[in-house]
């Protein structure tokens, strides 16, 4: 297994707000000693979801911090429960939660960066900016959100990067244009990019028509957005003869696993394809949420990764086959 996890106690040391809906956690591991880990790295947290035991990553914002972790969490109503878990924690609270891993690798001999974040996903990026900054770097960041109030931590960016900041406030009419940002960069420029699949399929698309290679641009997603809204769907087991509905708060692969139907997995966040099940008829429109999978892959509609991606209607899939990983 590439995503090996060492789990850890830990104490929630402050809490601040830093829009009306952003709240940043401090942790402090149980014998906590400030190690640097490298830009982009992510923990995964111990939460309870209407009494039942999960977890969720979050992306660590900044560079090494000598107080301890620190992560951010956008308030989401409809999410999958882990959001509202996280803003009942407390200073004082314990939970617990996995050393620093990372995902995303930044070729750092280069001399021309771009960063874009939309909404929430400025965490990682907060980190990569300082970084850049401190290297003395051709750095850019666009930052798209829905008006300034919603802009985390952007007093700080602003004094590091100044004009090369932007920041793309739907509610000022200034909308990110990613072709445009692509089209300007130096051709042996790599673009790190966070924020929701919408923006994230809106990226890839600019940055395959600009013509640049798609290694070149590296990237986090959230894997519980989708092009769809999150609400119960069905699934079927062809070859078992039974069905499923997959709650609002659970993933198939959950849902799947807990009913003793065992499905193979890795990362759980729709980055390396071993979760990934036949398709056999869909009744409905799945919603991929993956990035393992390909525009074409999705098109065809034969393969779904059960960690994340999710359905309208209902799904019948052949759970003992699995999509060939990489």
């Amino acid at each position: 297994m590439r995503f090996t996890e060492t789990w850890t106690p830990a104490t929630v040391v402050a809490t601040r707000d830093l829009t009306p809906g952003i709240r940043e956690f401090l942790f402090r591991p149980d014998g906590f000693t400030a190690q640097p880990y490298p830009v982009g790295s992510h923990i995964q947290i111990g939460v309870m979801i209407e009494g039942r035991p999960e977890k969720r990553s979050y992306s660590l914002v900044g560079e090494i911090d000598a107080q301890g972790y620190r992560i951010a969490v956008r308030r989401a109503p409809d999410s999958r429960g882990g959001s509202r878990y996280m803003w009942s924690l407390r200073p004082g609270a314990r939970i617990n939660l996995t050393l620093p891993a990372v995902l995303v690798q930044l070729d750092w001999t280069r001399r021309h960066f771009c960063l874009v974040a939309g909404g929430i996903g400025i965490t990682p990026i907060v980190g990569a900016a300082q970084a850049l900054a401190r290297r003395d770097a051709d750095v850019t960041l666009h930052y798209a959100v829905r008006s300034r109030r919603d802009a985390a931590y952007l007093d700080g960016l602003e004094a590091l990067l100044g004009d090369r900041l932007t920041v793309h406030a739907a509610d000022e009419g200034h909308r990110l244009d990613l072709g445009a940002v692509f089209a300007a960069l130096p051709l042996d420029a790599m673009t790190l990019f966070c924020g929701p699949m919408r923006m994230l399929d809106a990226a890839r698309h600019a940055w395959q028509a600009a013509g640049r290679p798609i290694t070149d641009l590296r990237y986090e997603t959230f894997g519980s957005s989708g092009l769809l809204p999150t609400e119960p769907f069905r699934v079927r087991l062809q070859r078992e003869g039974v069905e499923f509905v997959i709650p609002h708060d659970r993933s198939m692969l959950d849902v799947l696993n807990a009913a003793g139907h065992e499905v193979m997995s890795d990362c759980r966040r729709g980055e390396c394809g071993v979760c990934a099940l036949d398709v056999i008829d869909v009744d409905g429109e799945i919603d991929h949420r993956d990035v393992f999978f390909s525009d074409r892959e999705r098109r065809d509609n034969r393969k779904i990764c059960a960690c994340v991606s999710r359905a309208r209607g209902t799904i019948t899939v052949d759970s003992l086959h699995r999509a060939d990983a990489v």
